[in-house]
């Protein structure tokens, strides 16, 4: 017997039993997705199963309220938010109106997640909302604490950010080698939106991609690399990347020229940067430390702390960072010491950035408005892709919303200080 298969799985059937134990992870252990999906997806043995069990997981958390508004609309008394039925009914509605997989296969696939509990029920209310042939709004309905949040914070933009979340983002690619942007861009048939950017549609095996063995590039959403550009070329001189791992702006100074010590307390996460930088045949000083404990035996001509954070500025990405719920005050008070530590480090005249990948203001613009013990240096339009603006104060932020024609961007603040000559 196959160790993906049990005695009563059909095919197909495991893809849906590794979704249901990905959407119980996140909605009921409240971990992340990426953390869950090792040990959900390790009994599914084909890698195209374990991509579609992620797929309809993250289609299921992206319209979440949207797809217990239709399954409530056809019960007579409403499930629990909990129920196992639910979250059967959510995957298998996702599959109908988000993956747009057949019928019957769904049914075929989906009910045997229910053994021994209510297959008819189920049965009946997923007929019942698909004769009824649905439209899902345009944009997914945002659960409601993080609508009252980015209401708040960004009241003119939360539309353009709810429309920003409602598909999985395109592939980006950061160039080893800015000055071949056309060159890359051509060979790969992408479209780029700033030098040293690729974009590719989504769903593209990367590993097959001319260029991933020789290190031409790396995978990275084109907002997550503006931090590191901000610090610009290094023409040999010392940058320090704190939080580092998995590596990308490791490799963005490396490529600019910095000499890079790269620092991160999670020896898991080092070693994918290890694995990254042998790909890319970069060298970096690496680092396994606390920041808030390690003593730096030098200081640094550019600093880039990546601070940890809600993270949910990857929403599109990451849908399930709408339904966890972040200790924002611990992590403002995390972010505010690593901040101040780091700028013990910086050289005379040296620049430091910080950046989180989040859309809440306690998380970014609030660190920016209290940090004062550097000069602020604005961001100015020519560090940026065209179509996107520094904010009156000389901040970057993005937002899912901005670049919707192009594919959009992943939510992120920075900003940038240098220590004085």
């Amino acid at each position: 017997m196959s160790r993906s298969r049990r005695p009563d799985d059909a095919p197909g059937v495991p893809a849906r039993r590794a979704a249901l134990r990905l959407m119980d992870a996140v909605l009921n252990r409240g971990e992340p997705l990426d953390q869950a999906a090792p040990p959900a997806l390790r009994p599914v043995e084909r890698a195209d199963d374990r991509a579609l069990a992620m797929a309809i997981a993250q289609e299921s958390l992206r319209w979440m309220q949207d797809l217990d508004a239709l399954i409530d609309g056809a019960t007579r008394q409403p499930l629990p938010p909990d129920a196992k039925a639910r979250n059967v009914l959510r995957l298998m509605l996702a599959q109908a109106l988000r993956l747009e997989l057949p019928g019957h296969a769904i049914v075929a696939t989906g009910l045997p997640l229910l053994a021994g509990g209510p297959r008819r029920l189920a049965h009946g209310v997923f007929s019942a909302v698909t004769k009824a042939r649905p439209a899902l709004p345009a944009s997914p309905t945002l659960p409601a604490p993080v609508l009252q949040r980015w209401q708040a914070a960004w009241p003119d933009r939360i539309d353009a950010i709810a429309a920003g979340i409602g598909a999985p983002p395109p592939l980006d690619l950061t160039l080893r080698d800015p000055d071949a942007t056309g060159e890359w861009t051509a060979r790969l048939g992408g479209t780029s939106l700033m030098p040293g950017h690729v974009r590719l549609p989504r769903g593209i095996a990367v590993e097959t991609l001319d260029g991933f063995a020789d290190g031409a590039w790396w995978v990275q959403d084109l907002a997550a690399s503006l931090p590191a550009r901000l610090l610009g070329q290094g023409n040999g001189r010392r940058a320090l990347d704190l939080c580092a791992a998995p590596g990308g702006k490791t490799m963005q100074l490396l490529a600019a020229g910095w000499q890079v010590t790269a620092l991160d307390k999670s020896a898991r996460r080092l070693d994918r940067l290890a694995q990254n930088l042998a790909r890319m045949d970069f060298e970096a000083e690496v680092v396994a430390a606390d920041c808030l404990t390690w003593e730096a035996d030098r200081t640094f001509d550019a600093i880039l702390l990546d601070a940890p954070c809600s993270a949910t500025g990857t929403c599109r990405r990451h849908p399930d960072v709408l339904h966890r719920h972040p200790a924002l005050a611990e992590l403002a008070e995390l972010q505010a010491a690593m901040l101040e530590r780091a700028a013990r480090w910086l050289s005379p005249g040296g620049r430091l950035v910080y950046a989180t990948c989040s859309l809440e203001p306690v998380e970014g613009e609030d660190q920016a408005r209290r940090f004062d013990a550097l000069a602020p240096v604005a961001v100015t339009p020519e560090d940026l892709p065209q179509g996107v603006v520094p904010t009156a104060e000389g901040w970057l932020r993005t937002d899912p919303g901005m670049l919707g024609a192009a594919g959009g961007l992943d939510g992120f603040f920075a900003t940038r200080w240098t220590a004085p000559a």
